[in-house]
């Protein structure tokens, strides 16, 4: 790196306005199924969940990611501008990144996340590990159209995505691609993306990531009626629903739902929604992509491949796109 100096993290708050979080509570009980966004899981209790999730045996995406990520980061980063600002989208604990940051030349990095509290936390620890990288975080909701308030020293640099933890399956196919065409403009016409994705394999396999032994799976989306309870007020009965993830084969995703135990009523938002007996409340779904079909999508939002690389069980790829040069795209080859 070419700056010596010990930097600091510091936080610009974007977090969405409490009349946006009802908005899109009255949305999500609008839609059929109901279906909550998924950020709203992310308050603090939440994103310490989560990270509690990537911890359990049964979720090996994260340990996979990381694993290629350590061993492979030079490689990556050999593809990336020197001097680039690296964007990581949704960065939660940003333990992913720091292989990365070590293996760049002069980066710096921006991390952009829901949960404010959180945020701070892992970019102070961060921080710490890479003193003389510039850092900054924004909590924001990057689902939604975005601008970046950069500082001068980081606006002039080059942009990387990072976009980590097949996230992206988080969103519906038509979503994706409007997603992955908003970082297109965002990143710029010089940017590049480097994007997990996680792949269809054995459906025992993947319900077991999603519906951990130890139940934090469970808690994890339960946490999403207490937010309701104490942000909005919402009344409801928490012993009233059950955590369930399935495999849809049809739509190539894990549907993560709380199911209501018998006749039950959620009060909030200024909307009564009545939940009969085994109906859902969808909390999440995770969509699995074959290369081919990551490839596919991608490439409708203007971006093509430049590198792939995967585990040796081809279970989860990490694909590093560019801008598509208007010639005909190819499919990837493992590397």
């Amino acid at each position: 790196m070419s700056s010596s100096c010990t930097t600091s993290f510091e936080l610009i708050d974007l977090h969405p306005a409490k009349a946006d979080v009802v908005a899109a509570v009255r949305q999500g009980l609008q839609r059929r199924p109901r279906q909550l966004p998924a950020w709203l899981l992310y308050d603090q209790k939440g994103s310490e969940l989560f990270d509690a999730i990537t911890k359990q045996p049964e979720y090996s995406l994260t340990r996979t990611e990381q694993a290629l990520l350590t061993s492979k980061g030079s490689a990556m980063a050999n593809n990336l501008p020197a001097g680039c600002l690296l964007v990581e989208f949704g960065a939660g604990s940003a333990e992913k990144v720091s292989p990365l940051l070590d293996a760049m030349d002069d980066p710096a990095y921006l991390a952009i996340d829901i949960s404010a509290e959180h945020l701070v936390k892992s970019g102070k620890r961060l921080q710490q590990r890479h003193p003389s990288t510039p850092m900054l975080g924004l909590c924001a909701d990057y689902s939604q159209p975005l601008e970046l308030p950069l500082p001068s020293q980081m606006l002039r640099r080059p942009r990387v995505g990072f976009f980590p933890g097949s996230s992206l399956g988080n969103f519906c196919p038509s979503e994706a691609i409007t997603f992955l065409t908003r970082l297109r403009q965002l990143l710029g016409p010089e940017g590049m993306l480097l994007i997990g994705i996680d792949q269809p394999r054995d459906s025992a396999l993947l319900e077991a990531a999603y519906d951990d032994a130890a139940g934090i799976s469970a808690a994890f989306a339960l946490n999403l009626l207490d937010r309701l309870q104490r942000d909005l007020g919402a009344k409801l009965n928490m012993d009233g629903f059950s955590y369930q993830a399935r495999w849809d084969e049809a739509h190539s995703r894990i549907a993560m739902s709380l199911t209501a135990k018998g006749e039950q009523q959620l009060i909030v938002a200024g909307m009564e929604s009545c939940f009969a007996p085994g109906e859902e409340l969808i909390t999440e779904y995770s969509y699995k992509f074959s290369p081919k079909a990551f490839l596919t999508l991608a490439s409708r939002a203007g971006w093509q491949k430049r590198h792939r690389w995967s585990d040796n069980r081809e279970h989860f790829s990490i694909h590093l796109l560019e801008p598509c040069d208007g010639e005909q795209t190819e499919l990837y080859q493992s590397s």
